[in-house]
Parts: structure tokens; sequence; C-alpha cells
């Protein structure tokens, strides 16, 4: 053991550091395409929370020492859509474990689905799970539901809730049928930049679907959902952008159409950016042999051909964002016959592992930031000067993802035993250190 991961030690119980704490970071190499150290090994000095000196073998007199081995460092993390439950399904998740949870997977914000009881429609309950979030490491920006209660029918407080601290608007899983109220949306959001979340899904093609319809779906004989049910959605949505300008931000797609669609919006200059979920760029449908549930997500797994496309979308920069789309659900409404068991997985704590057995690591470390640029208008250079908001990782370990590994309430996960490479370390953000 070095001498710095004896240092460390010493506060490694403890493990949130205040902004009178000063702390270096010792022989960490920088992940950072903006920032003049990239790809250097440097050290690092924090002092009260910003970035005041970085260089190769610093003085550490009078500093708390951190080290790790094979030690990365990048700007922090993003997870543009995470489900906790708090208010209302505790029992899933509540923010502060959840939160925990999150620094613990090296992310420093996370974007707060509004799929809550009382939905997040309102100023007053943005302000609750705000409150409730304040004093972690890691911050939650919450999203309000684009209509009350999620019900697709009036638009909701959206110029309140933005004052009030939301960061974009979208009811969570449920696509808007309602072109006229989607347009509408797009068009008063402008008044104020804000940023529509549109979740894309024909709910009378997908009709009683619960896997993607292809071979495997056919062969267990379980209900089909058609790519089509995602892409006519898209494509509406698209237009809708195109006739009204604004703002708008396609969730989690899943089809090689989909992404086509949105590349070629983009070469057109609508203003849209999307994002994918972790597991429907690293498991396919192919895992549903046995019937398990932990891989009912939504929008489904597919097939191999639809990943392929995923991936290509994310290495061109069709796909601008990869989220874990973590979303914890209690063993009642996950373990039961497929049919009727509920959507989701959590994905914390196995996405930087997941990802990188399919993606090279600055392509995985950009898209994991890209969110704080699309949501938060900003995204801090690792330089001197910056308010210190940094990821901690191994990109080189090899593991394999147990139930030991989660930290989420809910155990819900569809990497259960797949194997990793990479290992996050933790954390430091708003004046706390954070380590697994």
């Amino acid at each position: 053991m070095t001498k710095y991961m004896f240092n460390f030690v010493r506060f490694y119980n403890n493990t949130t550091i205040h902004n009178t704490m000063n702390i270096i970071i010792k022989n960490a190499t920088i992940v950072d395409s903006s920032s003049e150290f990239n790809q250097q090994k440097v050290d690092i000095k924090i002092e009260k929370g910003f970035i005041s000196e970085i260089a190769s073998n610093l003085d550490a007199t009078g500093f708390e020492t951190v080290s790790f081995e094979n030690l990365h460092v990048s700007n922090g993390w993003m997870d543009a859509s995470v489900s906790f439950g708090e208010p209302g399904f505790e029992d899933r998740e509540t923010i502060d474990n959840g939160l925990t949870t999150a620094a613990k997977s090296g992310f420093t914000h996370v974007a707060y689905q509004p799929n809550t009881q009382p939905v997040i429609d309102n100023q007053s309950v943005v302000s609750f799970v705000k409150t409730k979030a304040a004093n972690h490491a890691t911050s939650l920006h919450p999203i309000g539901a684009f209509t009350k209660n999620q019900e697709g029918n009036d638009l909701s407080e959206m110029f309140d809730m933005q004052n009030a601290g939301a960061v974009a608007f979208g009811d969570y899983k449920k696509s808007i049928s309602n072109a006229n109220l989607l347009k509408i949306g797009l068009q008063y959001v402008q008044d104020f930049d804000g940023t529509v979340l549109a979740y894309c899904n024909d709910s009378t093609i997908k009709g009683k679907g619960v896997v993607h319809e292809g071979i495997v779906s056919t062969t267990l004989g379980l209900k089909g959902i058609p790519a089509l049910a995602e892409e006519i959605v898209v494509a509406r949505n698209l237009f809708l952008l195109e006739y009204t300008g604004g703002k708008i931000h396609i969730l989690t797609i899943s089809t090689q159409k989909s992404a086509e669609l949105i590349r070629e919006a983009k070469a057109k200059g609508l203003n849209v950016t999307c994002s994918v979920a972790i597991h429907n760029l690293v498991l396919t449908d192919d895992v549903l042999t046995e019937f398990d549930t932990r891989y009912k997500v939504n929008p489904p797994l597919r097939d191999a051909k639809h990943q392929k496309a995923l991936i290509d979308a994310v290495l061109d920069g069709t796909i601008d964002i990869i989220t874990s789309d973590h979303c914890p659900l209690d063993i009642e409404h996950k373990k039961m016959e497929f049919d009727l068991a509920k959507d989701g997985t959590i994905g914390l704590e196995s996405a930087f592992g997941a990802l990188l057995t399919k993606l090279p690591l600055e392509i995985v470390v950009e898209k994991l930031q890209a969110a704080k640029s699309i949501f938060l208008k900003k995204n801090n250079s690792l330089k001197v000067g910056e308010k210190a908001d940094l990821t901690f990782f191994n990109p080189s370990k090899e593991w394999t993802f147990t139930k030991n590994d989660i930290l989420s309430k809910s155990k819900n996960s569809a990497f259960l035993n797949q194997p990793m490479k990479g290992w996050v370390y933790g954390i430091y953000h708003n004046d706390k250190l954070i380590v697994k």
C-alpha cells in the first residue's frame, strides 16, 4: 500500500470531505479532450473546492492525498434519465441512497424523472426534491412533467418549474399522442429556452407487445413490439419540430431507423438531440431465452442489427447522450410472469463497466458528460481555476457484476453476472469526495 492509499484510509469510512478540506490527487491520467493535460499523468491540487494547480510531482504537504491503482480522472458525468421513486415510492429507492449510489457510480449530476407520487408537475414538487437532494456530492436536476399528472391532456406549469430548477420537460415513458399538444408545447417553451423531452412509442402499434418483434419473440411465443412503433413517432415529432422550431430531446432510441431519422434531421439543421440506454447498446434480445424479467425494459432489447446501428450512431455523433435509464423496481413488480412484470432495470452501478465492453474510453467519457452541455448548458474543462467536478476511474480493470456490486435498494439489474471492463472509484463534486 502506498503512502497515499494509507493517508486515504484515514477518511475512507467518512467519505464526505467539506470545502474546508484541501486534497491532492496523485498520479492521475486526465481524460478530457478540452484540457491541455489530456492523456497526461499529473497531480491535481484542489483548494476550497477549486482546482488550484495541475502539474507533475506537486508538493502534498498539508493536503490529504488521494491515490488509486491506474487512476484516471475526467470531468464529472451526468446521467440524463434517472428514477428513484421519492416522493411516493420510497420502497423502490430514496433520494438519499439514490444519490449516494450515483456518486459511487461516477455521476456528479443526474436528471431526475418525474414518475413520482405526486408527479413532478409543479414548482412545489420541484422544490421538494431539490431540497431532499441538498448537501449531496451528486447534484439532482428535476425533469418536470410535460403534462399535468403525466396524463397527456393539459400542459404542466413548465415556466414556473424551470424557475424552480427543472432542466427539461417530459412525461416519463409516455409518448404524447396528441400531436397538437406537443406542437403547442414546443412553441411555448421557446419563450424561456426550455427543452422538451420526447419518448417515442405508438401504443396502438405496440399493443400488448412485451419484447422486440423478431425471431426471438416468435421462438419464445412472446408478443412482439415492432420497431415501427418507435420510428413512426420519432418521424412525427421531427416533423413537428421542423414546423415549430425550438428544442427537442428524443429519449432512449432503440432502432436503426430512429437513428437514421435523427441523423437526417440534424443534417437539416433541426435542434434535436437524443439518447440511448446502456442496455440497448450492450445487450440484445438473445438474453430472453430464460424469460428472465430483469431483461424486460422499455424500449425493449432489440436484435443485433439494431444494436450495431445504435453503436454506429454513438460513434458518428448522431446519438448525443448515453444514459443508464436507471429504474429501481421492487421484487413484487419484477419477479413475476413476463407479461405482467413492470419494465425497467437499474443501471448506475454497472454503467461505466458495461459501456467499456463495447466502446472506446474517450467516447464513453464524452457521452457520459454530454448531458451537462445539453441540459445544464455548461461543462467545465479540467483546468486551473475551475470548480472541481471530477470522476475517478480505472479503465482497464476487468470484473464481473454481481449482487454484491448493487448499491441500490432495488436489485432489478439486467447486468447481473455480465463481464465488465472499467471500475469507478468515485467523484469529487460540491466540495465533497465520495468513493466506494
